[in-house]
């Protein structure tokens, strides 16, 4: 297990910082097990060989704006992404959880396993044989690692920010030691929440497994966002960058 710091990834800010042209976001509507409807957005990267297809899940109380700077980057970088409101979310970002506002109440985060199922169905089912990667974002980045490791093989890499044990009644830890999949963890420049991620990631059975102590930091994907974290992002994506190009190279 590599832990990445500051220093290692000094070589890689500029890149980081490269402007990343806008990709047009195509909204979806996908039907969960139970039969809610997911809302996201769906953006295809222009690049001439894609990478695979990123699914981008939200934090608590939050929704798909969360990504709105993140997604276009990861386009720019030849990946497709599928964001998506999740039930248990709200408003943020300038933006409703399209999802969430639909319900009559927050039904908690294990609910909304169901709808990360959905994203996973609906990826798999126009691109069976592309490389999946699964993006979560601290309740949600609880969720990739039982959704990883129900899907077992077909689950390209994980990349789970400020993930913990948030999920009552159900062992997150547990989900995480039957995970055979490449692993990337971030978090906050937290002791705990650094120790969490730890614990984590320690179970994962799959490999490379690399996890990110940043210096400054911020909660979840916002670590990756100038607007939350403008003295760490930079330094954020380089980690990123690093491990998307080692289990999907371009």
């Amino acid at each position: 297990m590599a832990i990445i710091g500051r220093r290692q990834l000094a070589p890689l800010i500029g890149f980081a910082l490269s402007p990343a042209a806008p990709a047009s976001a195509a909204p979806q509507e996908l039907r969960a097990a139970d039969g809610v409807t997911v809302f996201g957005d769906y953006r295809r990267s222009d690049e001439p060989r894609r990478r695979g297809t990123i699914l981008l899940f939200h934090m608590a109380g939050s929704n798909r704006g969360e990504y709105a700077t993140i997604a276009p980057e990861l386009t720019r970088r030849g990946f497709d992404t599928l964001a998506i409101d999740q039930r248990s979310g709200g408003a943020g970002w300038g933006l409703r959880n399209e999802t969430a506002s639909r319900l009559p109440r927050d039904p908690g985060f294990l609910p909304a396993l169901a709808d990360l199922e959905a994203a996973f169905a609906w990826a798999k089912g126009w691109d069976p044989n592309g490389r999946l990667i699964l993006w979560g974002s601290s309740y949600s980045a609880a969720l990739v690692f039982l959704l990883a490791a129900a899907t077992r093989d077909r689950v390209t890499a994980i990349l789970a920010f400020s993930p913990g044990e948030y999920l009552a009644g159900q062992s997150v830890r547990g989900a995480a030691a039957r995970v055979t999949s490449p692993t990337f963890v971030a978090s906050d420049a937290d002791a705990l929440e650094e120790a969490s991620a730890a614990v984590l990631l320690a179970a994962v059975r799959g490999a490379p497994k690399r996890q990110f102590r940043p210096t400054n930091g911020a909660h979840g994907s916002s670590i990756l966002r100038s607007d939350r974290n403008p003295r760490g992002a930079a330094v954020a994506w380089g980690a990123v960058s690093a491990f998307l190009d080692e289990v999907a190279p371009p």
